[in-house]
């Protein structure tokens, strides 16, 4: 995360809260090192937190600051996962530079993240205490919970869900866009932005409603009729993130939770889009009751064919973010993202 902050900026206020946040959020202090060949996490103890201020004089300074930060690798067994700088480019003009590792983080977290900073820096800034609650459970709480109860039947029905609906999967989603990958990637994307008008969006919603779909559904199951179009496919397998909160206790942690789902849809016998919705919402249901697997568990499980080319079982994800967005908001300061 990287904003701008036009205003004047209490720096005392900003430190206190992050040092506040990390003494709250375990994940926000722990490194990760490998005992007897197994991974083990290691939760350090609260120090006092610095904030570095760094001197900017130009712009072009500050994108050469960004860019080395985003670059900047972390060594998991020794440095901090969450490295924060505020660049100070005079009295009235900072950015704040936000890194935190993966392995720590996802993006439901970066929101929980910039809504503790606002709360907290606001009472800070006033000379008063935290008013945000004591967490009930940390992350390793979590973590125990889950290896434990990913065990035995439940571990079995979960598996055997995953290998009946993947079994004879196709490996790859043939796109005539495609070309042949070269020997060394360098893994640069685009971005192609489009909006949908207000009259098609409500559009979408009075379908998805009328069907007893959701919008995810209902644009999941147009977003497989144009990959089956393009692909010649009728079998077509898809990437999608879930937050994977689905306990009330996790809701307001910070940590890696996410997984990856993978949903196929057969479009064998030409269905019409209200069957293709009924076969779309049944998969998208089926997946989210056995969401606790791990992807990487899927995979382990199933062995499918690796290539350093392809990713394994899917090549196309579909992401709908409609997680309220919480945005950074600090008294007396104009923020604006990067």
């Amino acid at each position: 995360m990287a904003v701008r902050l036009m205003g004047t900026v209490n720096v005392a206020a900003l430190e206190q809260a992050f040092e506040e946040m990390i003494q709250r959020h375990e994940n926000l202090r722990t490194n990760f090192s490998t005992i007897n060949g197994s991974p083990v996490q290691i939760i350090n103890s609260t120090e006092n937190f610095i904030l570095p201020v760094l001197e900017v004089k130009e712009s072009e300074e500050v994108e050469r600051l960004v860019n080395q930060e985003w670059s900047q690798p972390f060594d998991l067994a020794k440095d901090p996962l969450i490295r924060v700088k505020l660049l100070r480019l005079n009295s009235q003009e900072h950015v704040l530079l936000i890194t935190l590792h993966h392995i720590i983080s996802d993006g439901w977290s970066m929101g929980i993240l910039s809504r503790e900073l606002t709360t907290l820096y606001q009472a800070f800034a006033t000379g008063s205490s935290s008013p945000l609650p004591e967490i009930p459970i940390q992350y390793p709480d979590f973590a125990l919970w889950q290896r434990q109860y990913l065990q035995e039947e439940v571990l079995e029905t979960h598996l055997n869900y995953w290998k009946k609906q993947l079994a004879g999967a196709p490996a790859l989603l043939e796109l005539p866009t495609d070309y042949p990958r070269p020997a060394q990637q360098n893994f640069r994307g685009s971005t192609i932005p489009f909006q949908l008008n207000s009259k098609l969006s409500q559009k979408l919603k009075s379908l998805s409603q009328q069907s007893g779909t959701t919008l995810f559904i209902t644009l999941l199951a147009a977003f497989d009729v144009l990959l089956h179009r393009y692909s010649g496919s009728e079998d077509i397998v898809i990437g999608s993130p879930i937050a994977n909160r689905n306990y009330r206790e996790i809701e307001d942690l910070i940590g890696f939770f996410v997984n990856t789902l993978v949903l196929r849809t057969s479009l064998e016998g030409n269905p019409s889009f209200i069957e293709l919705l009924t076969q779309v919402r049944e998969t998208t249901l089926k997946a989210y009751e056995h969401q606790d697997l791990g992807f990487e568990q899927i995979v382990e499980v199933l062995q499918p064919e690796r290539s350093l080319s392809h990713a394994p079982l899917f090549q196309v994800m579909f992401i709908l973010q409609n997680t309220a967005n919480s945005e950074l908001e600090l008294p007396g300061v104009t923020v604006k993202h990067l």
